[in-house]
């Protein structure tokens, strides 16, 4: 039987391509993402070493406590425990080498043309100090052309960051850090080979004085790393470091502590990749079951009488399962071992693709461990066996006797009764799971598992029944072919229907790729219709003005802005905490006349000239829960909750009930009531409406007149949509191009479904082509096969897809308040359209076999 199998391997090599391309494209993700994993980890880790060099005890503050101004206010600067006193104190003890006290911080950088960098996410801008040896050098960040900065108005780049902004040595560079803007000049450029921040950030590098100077106060440090002697025991100088700490605000760690620290967030952040890219190279590998399973469903047909033999010489219904199955792991092995090769070159290119979204991911050698080619060749023989399993029982229940007369039985209609039963019983329990899943809020883990669990059921059973769903959906379509096409519309009609099995194992593996990617892009059309919504809802202003830092707008940029040539009215925002009644809320303060020119509120009751000093507005929400209505007198407490403000009990009157809206908070009162309680003490945002025909120019003229900070932001409300939308973007991208590997194989299954089609079916064709059906007509005949069949899966995924959508929507409505179903017909449509061209394409070279079988030979009998 071994020597059986070995021979239908090679004797149906042409038959088996498709299949053990599938197996080999599977294997591939599962390989790469391995390789990949491995690869990230040991490079991260190395880069980690590296900065962690010569580092035996690391000294680093708990927390730090904000200084507050000499106006009361916040500075933005912080005061810890660690100093020059404490640095000292450690350099003085017996085994440190040297001591580096570190300063870290954020700082935004304008690049030439005059546009902040990376304005938009300021926690990856980072800064710290440049601290120079006996030999003028800093061996963390070796220079690469300059000098290091030496004085308060100079300063170094690492070198990506200077390419991104457009600096070189000498340039003024602005910047600003949670103040004024700041000009300093470039005076080095350091080539920076340490993981230090996130993707795409940057790095600016001062004196030690001047960073102190703009994130702490003088002396004081947010690190101190220790060099130890040779010979000094690690933890005993870690011990020593810890006791001339304070009792709180810092802790000593050893640099074998620190690394493993690393190397367990280093193992945590890669797992959460590596465990996606799984999920997605799992979804690969199940539509692939779906091609194998017909191949081989197809070939032990076409086989019936060789195994009808098999079976009357003596052969075992063991021995022709074994056989088979022989076979499905032979060429599992075999396109393992291809994917895995393959793999190799997809954990080669991941880097350098994921670095152009900004990833940043470090440069290291490939690691190729023993569990990634076991664990991809184990993958690959066991789904190919796996999938050979149920032919392979099919192979050993053929009759001797009857075989040799029969070539190609319709499946029992039991069978089919007992699978539509089976496929009601699983979609019917999905689909109700799906339901309940529509009736709840919020995206905790018992509801993220119950529509997982529901959406695993409903594809399933849409699996199941596919075959009893094929025939009024592919014979409706068949009405269109025969009428449009004639004579080779209705036979490929008949021929999609005459094994509806095949047919629909065909289409489920197009099937669920297209579901997926429909739910996904429902799911992220409705999410960003939402966003959108709430970004704009009530909101009339042109622009939105407020810094990228926690840093507020100052009192006086309100009369700045509205001096502005082409600004027609610009209204301030300021918030703060507001308790009553047992009730909290979020009071905005603002300029009433002002803002009606900038927003719009849906008033019950009321109207915005209503509110003044004392006399507040609260949301229809907020007054239902509170029990509010208009003339009550609040005993409110304004402030606290929130560090940095001082909470004050104020007499209140409500005035107005407005309908919730996203533009406002639960209560809106004047600016003079509120702000003097806001945590910052200053505007959080200013909404600008523009004269009428002057939206396009008056952005620059805004931005100068609030000194053009790189922390500035200016943002209309295009603006405002697309930065909330963009990260949604990002990922509904990189989704569609992991799920296209599922999509790839399933079209693969079309074409081998469709050539081995022609290989069952090349008597019919002769003599299809005898009564006179001409070479067109067969290619045509074969392609609107095709057609029907990618038609059908597109029609079940992208009906599925919608479906799981709108049941899971419900999750996100507590984040998401105006979050509703919302169908992009565009995108759908273009599914459909290019599920129809995959029908068209798949079609190509099973078409063009078709028609080149030679008719008499097609005829003879076999």
């Amino acid at each position: 039987m071994l020597r059986t199998a070995l021979r239908n391997v090679l004797a149906h090599k042409a038959r088996l391509i498709m299949t053990a391309l599938a197996v080999l494209l599977g294997v591939a993700f599962v390989s790469g993402t391995l390789v990949f994993a491995d690869t990230t980890a040991n490079a991260f880790r190395n880069a980690s070493a590296r900065s962690l060099q010569g580092v035996a005890v690391s000294v680093r503050a708990d927390q730090a406590s904000t200084a507050p101004d000499s106006a009361g206010g916040v500075a933005g600067k912080t005061t810890g425990a660690l100093d020059t006193a404490l640095v000292r104190k450690i350099s003085r003890l017996p085994g440190v080498d040297a001591v580096r006290p570190t300063v870290h911080g954020q700082a935004t950088l304008a690049g030439r043309d005059g546009r902040p960098v990376n304005a938009d996410a300021t926690g990856q801008n980072l800064a710290t100090n440049y601290l120079p040896g006996k030999d003028g050098k800093d061996s963390h960040f070796p220079m690469k052309e300059g000098r290091g900065p030496a004085s308060e108005d100079e300063l170094a780049l690492d070198s990506k960051t200077a390419a991104k902004a457009g600096y070189r040595i000498g340039d003024t560079v602005r910047l600003a850090t949670d103040g004024p803007t700041l000009s300093k000049k470039l005076v080095g450029i350091v080539a920076l080979d340490d993981p230090w921040g996130a993707a795409g950030g940057t790095l600016v590098l001062f004196d030690t004085r001047t960073a102190q100077k703009l994130f702490h106060h003088p002396g004081q440090f947010d690190e101190i790393t220790v060099a130890a002697r040779t010979g000094t025991d690690e933890s005993s100088l870690t011990a020593q470091v810890q006791a001339l700490l304070p009792k709180e605000g810092a802790r000593a760690t050893s640099g074998a502590e620190l690394a493993a620290e690393q190397s367990a967030q280093i193992a945590e952040s890669t797992g959460y990749l590596t465990k996606t890219l799984l999920v997605f190279a799992g979804i690969a590998l199940f539509v692939g079951v779906f091609l194998i399973a017909n191949t081989f469903t197809m070939l032990i047909a076409q086989r019936s009488r060789e195994i009808a033999l098999l079976r009357a010489i003596g052969a075992s219904r063991r021995q022709v399962i074994r056989s088979v199955l022989i076979e499905a792991a032979l060429l599992g092995l075999v396109a393992s071992a291809g994917g895995f090769a393959l793999g190799l070159g997809i954990a080669t290119a991941m880097r350098p693709l994921l670095n152009t979204t900004g990833a940043e991911l470090p440069e290291g050698p490939l690691v190729i461990t023993p569990s990634a080619p076991l664990a991809s060749l184990a993958v690959g023989v066991a789904i190919t066996v796996l999938a050979a399993w149920l032919p392979s029982r099919k192979a050993a229940k053929i009759a001797p006797v009857a075989a040799l007369t029969s070539v190609d039985l319709a499946p029992p209609a039991r069978a089919l009764r007992v699978r539509n039963v089976l496929g009601t019983l699983l979609a019917g329990a999905g689909v109700l799971v799906m339901l309940h899943v529509s009736t709840l809020k919020g995206t905790k883990e018992s509801n993220l598992l119950a529509a997982m669990l529901g959406g695993v059921l409903t594809l399933g059973g849409v699996i199941v029944l596919a075959p009893l769903l094929s025939r009024p959906l592919i014979t409706l379509a068949g009405k269109v072919t025969t009428r449009f096409f004639g004579v080779s519309g209705k036979l490929a009609k008949e021929n999609a229907l005459r094994n509806p099995r095949r047919t629909a194992a065909t289409a489920s593996a197009l099937m669920i790729g297209l579901a997926l990617i429909t739910g996904l892009t429902v799911g992220a059309h409705s999410a960003q219709h939402a966003v959108a919504k709430e970004a704009t809802a009530g909101l009339t202003a042109d622009y939105k003005v407020n810094y990228s830092s926690a840093r507020g707008l100052d009192a006086d940029s309100v009369d700045k802005v509205a001096r502005v040539p082409g600004v027609a009215a610009a209204a301030p925002i300021t918030m703060a905490q507001l308790n009553t009644r047992g009730r909290s809320a979020v009071i905005t303060g603002t300029d009433p006349k002002a803002f009606g020119k900038v927003a719009r509120l849906d008033f019950r009751a009321g109207s915005l000239h209503d509110i003044g000093p004392g006399r507040i507005a609260v949301s229809d929400e907020f007054a239902r829960r509170a029990g509010l209505q208009i003339g009550a007198t609040l005993d409110a407490e304004l402030g606290g909750g929130m560090a940095g403000s001082k909470a004050a009990k104020r007499k209140l009157t409500v005035v107005g009930i407005y309908a919730k809206a996203p533009t406002v908070d639960q209560a809106l009162g004047t600016r003079a009531d509120v702000l003097p309680y806001s945590v910052t003490k200053q505007f959080d945002n200013l909404l600008i409406k523009a004269d009428r025909g002057r939206t396009g120019g008056v952005e620059r003229a805004i931005r100068a007149s609030l000194d053009d900070s790189p922390l500035l932001q200016v943002r209309s409300q295009e603006q405002l949509v697309k930065d909330n939308n963009e990260k949604v973007n990002t990922v509904l991208s990189m989704t569609y191009g992991l799920l296209g590997m599922a999509v790839v194989i399933a079209v693969l299954g079309v074409v081998n479904t469709l050539a081995m089609s022609v290989f069952d079916r090349t008597r019919e064709i002769g003599m299809l082509r005898a009564i006179g059906l001409d070479r067109s007509g067969i290619r045509q005949m074969v392609r609107l096969e095709s057609v029907v069949i990618a038609l059908f899966g597109a029609v079940l995924g992208i009906g599925t897809g919608i479906f799981l959508a709108w049941a899971a929507g419900g999750l996100t409505r507590t984040s998401m308040r105006e979050y509703e179903t919302v169908l992009p017909w565009d995108r759908l449509g273009t599914f459909l359209v290019l599920a129809l061209m995959t029908g068209v394409l798949a079609a190509i070279w099973p078409a063009r076999r078709a028609a080149r079988l030679n008719m008499l030979r097609s005829i003879q009998p076999s």
